[in-house]
């Protein structure tokens, strides 16, 4: 069994060169990939998001270990895909309608991929019919909608009521998040959950 700590050290310190080929070096030594991923990837990930949390690590940190994180998980999905894994589940992630910020969201987008989540990134000004065609095409189980000004949160709002209008809104689960949202504007809305940051919408994701 080779050392994986070189890969966990990768992601942590935003490694990407060092982190696909200590991945592909694993690969040649037998290492299986879901266990790549579950004993080696997501804890490393898990720290990026503790350390987040704790005002250790700042955005350029997170967004670094996310790209190291992505150059692994590259060349680990065919494998899964072949294997017949199946995701921890498959989230559609998107800026909503009126609202052209995707740092936020594609932080989320990248957390939640190191949490072994398959997501669909919808990109920004989001119309709400799109996310309810991308459930419906993707079967997803959870929307995730952000949104960084005051006037495209009523947008959220709209996302759900077009979620109910098309039957699909007990398929799936709504999490919200950006700047201006708060846990009881979630609540107002009728979202399932809230995050106020990009760590914790994969302990979010994981408790929906």
């Amino acid at each position: 069994m080779p050392d994986l700590k070189p890969l966990h050290d990768a992601i942590l310190t935003g490694d990407a060169k060092t982190a696909k080929a200590t991945t592909e070096a694993a690969f040649a030594a037998g290492v299986e990939p879901m266990k790549l991923v579950q004993e080696t990837m997501m804890p490393a990930m898990d720290e990026v998001g503790r350390r987040f949390e704790c005002n250790e690590y700042f955005v350029p940190e997170l967004l670094l270990a996310a790209r190291a994180m992505k150059a692994a998980l590259e060349l680990i999905r065919p494998l899964l895909i072949a294997g017949g894994v199946e995701p921890a589940g498959r989230i559609v992630i998107g800026t909503v309608k009126g609202d052209l910020h995707d740092i936020g969201k594609n932080l989320v987008a990248a957390m939640l991929e190191g949490g072994g989540y398959e997501v669909i990134d919808l990109g920004v000004n989001v119309e709400p019919e799109k996310f309810v065609t991308a459930v419906k095409e993707k079967n997803a189980r959870i929307v995730a909608m952000s949104a960084l000004l005051t006037t495209t949160m009523p947008a959220m709002k709209t996302t759900i009521e077009a979620l109910k209008q098309a039957g699909i809104r007990d398929q799936v689960k709504v999490m919200v998040g950006g700047a201006p949202i708060s846990e009881k504007y979630a609540e107002e809305i009728g979202a399932d959950g809230y995050s106020k940051s990009a760590a914790g919408a994969v302990a979010a994701a994981r408790e929906l």
